[in-house]
């Protein structure tokens, strides 16, 4: 009986109650852990998400930094020689009315340095006060000057009024102003040998090519699309070498459009259009390249049926068909001029490449609208050449043409100095703006598109890079590349409406990034030399401002 008393069973149950309650316990532990872990894994994540995105931010600090660093130098540089040509036309200014005293032993009413004007130009002063198209070529370069001379015109002008005879006030008041007239364009004079000057800086980065995994992005954060103003679609993109503010675009349509710069890139406006069409065929520009000094620009046609080949836009002319000078000479033989180029030496010349498979330089005789041709090969090329630049440290011209090959031509010794035999057809050459051994060819090969290459290696090509097309597998000599200012980056157009960015440290073979910058095909993409900006064209017939940082 005491085996089946109820208060010997009760120990077993609560046995069983307490093991199931640490089983429960265990349970809840072990949630409790999981939570904990999962909670730490969390945390990890969201921290290494902080992580990389301030160490995005504190790379793209050291960027901003080191821009506006460099900003700050060229403009101290700058600054230091506006100021030294100040001075320079102060001391004149200063020096000269003692002169003039001295050889007269009165007081004399010219406070300028005396400049033989004979009565003729005095007389045509009046007409030629509207003639520049652009009043300054650099505003602010040419402030100093204006001031300064606003003295002198007051000093002038009040000797004047004593004087007895109105006409050598008259005669006075030419005379200064042609001097005020002609100082701006002896300062772009100046600056065009300056930026040359300047452009003649060798820096060493070849050795940096494919030196990164990864690549150094460009921020483009605003893009601004104005009407381009032609009626068809745009043929080229040239920024003028000696100011800042200007550019020019061509079209099929055969018109030159000259552009200004607004509010340091957020816009442009049209300055003037030209009709530039060939005289005999009516065929528009097929390239155009601006004259180091910044005064005109430079047009190539055809060579067929007899038609003019050379093209001069004066651009200190407001108006009129005496704007266009085509030259004389007809070099090349036949078929379509594909390439014009001014090279970087100290006489001003340029060299044309043309289907006729010949590369001809153009020397400049007694002004900037007079030009003398010479062949410097035919037969180099047995196909239509491409593109034609110049070398900065050496008077050798590179040409790139549709029978896969660059020649490197000497134009001292008149012979070739190399050649380069690619695989495929070369449509453009562009050398590095520093590092002068440097040099890049466009090619046919999708995906492969650019070569980079040193001109003292023999058949050494040093990267090749390039971009998939989605709209078209055909390649085409109007998609140009262009390199930034400091040599380390590469823009190149599409038949997507993209811009593909390259940086030459990145080893890979893909672009370091693509913009979406047009609705159509972009033609070209090039790097404003002062300003944090992209200028692009497209054949949706809009002009791109993208501003970079």
């Amino acid at each position: 009986m005491s085996g089946n008393h109820p208060i010997l069973k009760k120990p077993k149950i609560e046995h069983e109650n307490d093991a199931a309650q640490m089983a429960e316990d265990k349970k809840d532990e072990q949630g409790r852990e999981r939570e904990v872990g999962t909670s730490i894994q969390e945390q990890e994540e969201a921290l290494i998400a902080l992580i990389e995105h301030r160490s995005r931010e504190v790379d793209h600090l050291k960027k901003r930094i080191s821009y506006y660093q460099s900003q700050l130098e060229e403009t101290e540089k700058k600054l230091q020689v506006s100021e030294s040509q100040f001075a320079r036309l102060r001391a004149q200014r200063i020096v000269s009315p003692s002169k003039a005293s001295q050889a007269s032993g009165t007081k004399s009413v010219k406070v300028i340095p005396p400049i033989h004007v004979d009565e003729g130009s005095s007389r045509s002063q009046p007409q030629n006060k509207t003639q520049l198209l652009i009043p300054a070529i650099n505003p602010k370069a040419f402030q100093p000057k204006l001031s300064s001379g606003s003295g002198a015109r007051a000093s002038s002008v009040s000797n004047s009024r004593s004087s007895p005879s109105r006409l050598t006030n008259s005669v006075t008041k030419s005379k200064e102003e042609k001097v005020h007239r002609r100082s701006p364009d002896a300062e772009v004079e100046d600056r065009g040998i300056k930026r040359k000057l300047e452009q003649k800086e060798h820096k060493e980065l070849i050795p940096l090519i494919r030196s990164r995994s990864s690549p150094c992005t460009i921020d483009c954060y605003s893009s601004n699309h104005i009407s381009s103003q032609h009626k068809r679609k745009l043929r080229s993109l040239v920024l003028c070498p000696v100011n800042d503010q200007l550019f020019a675009t061509s079209a099929l349509d055969g018109i030159i459009n000259l552009w200004q710069i607004q509010s340091r890139g957020s816009t442009a406006s049209l300055l003037s259009g030209t009709d530039c069409l060939s005289a005999k065929e009516r065929r528009w520009p097929e390239d155009i390249a601006w004259h180091p000094l910044g005064n005109s620009l430079v047009s190539v046609y055809s060579a067929d049926n007899g038609d003019s080949q050379i093209s001069i836009l004066n651009l200190n002319k407001t108006q009129g068909r005496s704007r266009i000078t085509f030259i004389e000479e007809k070099p090349h033989v036949k078929g379509i001029i594909n390439s014009i180029s001014f090279m970087p030496w100290e006489n001003a010349s340029f060299a044309t490449g043309g289907s006729d498979h010949a590369v001809v330089i153009w020397s400049e005789k007694d002004d900037e609208f007079s030009w003398k041709p010479k062949v410097l090969h035919r037969n180099l090329h047995s196909s239509a050449v491409m593109g034609v630049v110049g070398l900065q440290h050496k008077h050798i011209v590179l040409s790139a043409g549709a029978d896969r090959r660059i020649i490197g031509f000497d134009v001292e010794s008149g012979r070739a100095d190399f050649k380069h035999q690619l695989d495929n057809k070369c449509m453009s050459v562009v050398p590095n703006p520093c590092d002068f051994n440097l040099f890049m060819v466009q090619t046919g090969i999708p995906k492969k598109q650019l070569r980079l290459f040193d001109i003292r290696l023999r058949q050494t090509e040093l990267h090749c890079f390039g971009f998939k097309q989605e709209s078209s597998d055909s390649q085409s000599a109007l998609i140009n590349q262009a390199w930034s200012p400091d040599g380390l980056y590469v823009t190149s157009g599409s038949v997507d409406p993209v811009i593909h960015i390259f940086d030459i440290r990145y080893n890979s073979d893909k672009p370091s990034q693509s913009v979406r910058a047009h609705s159509k095909r972009v033609f070209k993409a090039v790097w404003h030399s002062s300003f944090p900006l992209l200028i692009s064209v497209s054949s949706d017939l809009h002009i791109g401002l993208h501003k970079i940082k």
